[in-house]
């Protein structure tokens, strides 16, 4: 193992299924107590890394520790994991208290014992009283701290959960986030956990690992996924950003001097190597980040003028989208209620000045 101080270890791990390269020689590391989660589109391999953390399927090449141990030869059952799906598996023939002990079954455990835990597990995710129950008696959301209870009680080292939230309306998933954080930092034990949901990811998260093609793209915090990411398509899909072509022309003192499309001379801070004289990069700047004005503001900020080409009211913040001359897209600007970085009268088709400190761009390496 190469780094003694993790807990979970991926040491260039690949699976292919046939031709077929579901993941591409992925290294990264997970700490203990860490809420780690792997994000991606379908089909960019975090279920499979899931599925090969918890033995139900075997590395093609490299290695999986846990605990500074190697797991290739250890089967499923003698693993220290347990793992929690999005269909929840809850057996309908038994009620909450049966389907929590269940996972005990077999590790000669007394009765006394047993009902123990199964309380103890239910006041962990709070349903005191509930242990009666039928499946069919319970919400989704219900269901799915049963099938968090269940996962528990057997004490693992490490959780794996497999978008657990994904059956979930929007209102009841928000609210689950929340719990199943508060029930990490309560057990204190490692939780990895699958999402193609970025604002569910950011939200849950102590390090992502941002993953498409079987490979990681970056594995980092939330906040510096999305104020430093790595690559155009880390970016993109982080949030939401807007993008413009740029060529450095000068670099001194920190400061790169570069010629853009649409946005003509600008400067922004260089603090990466691919940021030299005569590369072509790319320049880019979170909506929130730029600021709607009907008049240049006298500040010294850098400032296009644009048009509004349309609008939308998401009730705690506007989202303007404005057209600039030389730029393909339009420029998406999100602004908070309060308005304190937008000039309140402004409506569909106005003439409008977008300005931005330098601070706010972050400059990326074209792909």
């Amino acid at each position: 193992m190469t780094n003694n101080d993790a807990f979970v270890s991926l040491a260039d791990v690949s699976k292919h299924f046939g031709s077929v390269v579901a993941v591409d020689h992925l290294s990264f590391t997970i700490n203990s107590g860490e809420f780690f989660s792997l994000l991606g589109p379908s089909g960019c391999g975090k279920t499979t890394v899931l599925r090969m953390l918890g033995g139900f399927e075997s590395p093609t090449t490299g290695e999986i520790y846990i605990d500074g141990a190697p797991m290739s030869e250890v089967p499923p059952h003698h693993r220290p994991t347990n793992m929690v799906f999005q269909n929840y598996a809850i057996f309908p023939h038994l009620n909450v208290r049966a389907n929590i002990a269940y996972g005990l079954r077999y590790d000669k455990i007394e009765k006394a014992e047993v009902a123990r835990r199964v309380e103890e597990a239910l006041e962990m995710v709070k349903l005191p009283g509930f242990g009666k129950r039928r499946s069919n008696e319970l919400s989704g959301g219900q269901r799915q701290r049963v099938a968090l209870a269940r996962a528990l009680i057997k004490r693992p080292k490490v959780l794996l959960l497999d978008e657990p939230l994904g059956a979930l309306d929007k209102k009841l998933r928000e609210e689950m986030q929340l719990e199943l954080r508060a029930l990490q930092e309560s057990v204190g034990i490692t939780f990895i956990f699958v999402t193609h949901d970025q604002e569910e990811a950011l939200t849950l998260s102590s390090r992502i690992a941002v993953m498409a093609r079987g490979k990681a793209l970056q594995v980092a915090s939330p906040k510096d996924l999305y104020n430093h990411p790595v690559s155009v398509e880390v970016a993109d899909f982080i949030g939401q950003m807007n993008f413009v072509e740029a060529q450095v022309m000068d670099v001194r003192n920190g400061e790169a001097v570069l010629d853009t499309t649409g946005l003509g001379k600008i400067t922004a801070p260089a603090s990466s190597d691919f940021v030299q004289k005569g590369a072509n990069i790319i320049v880019a700047i979170r909506p929130e980040k730029l600021i709607l004005s009907a008049e240049r503001r006298s500040d010294g900020l850098g400032a296009v003028q644009g048009t509004i080409k349309t609008s939308a009211y998401l009730g705690d913040r506007d989202h303007f989208y404005v057209s600039v001359d030389g730029c393909e897209k339009p420029f998406a600007v999100a602004i908070a209620e309060t308005g304190a970085n937008s000039d309140q009268s402004l409506d569909r088709q106005s003439i409008v000045w977008l300005s931005w400190a330098d601070e706010s761009l972050i400059l990326l390496p074209r792909d």
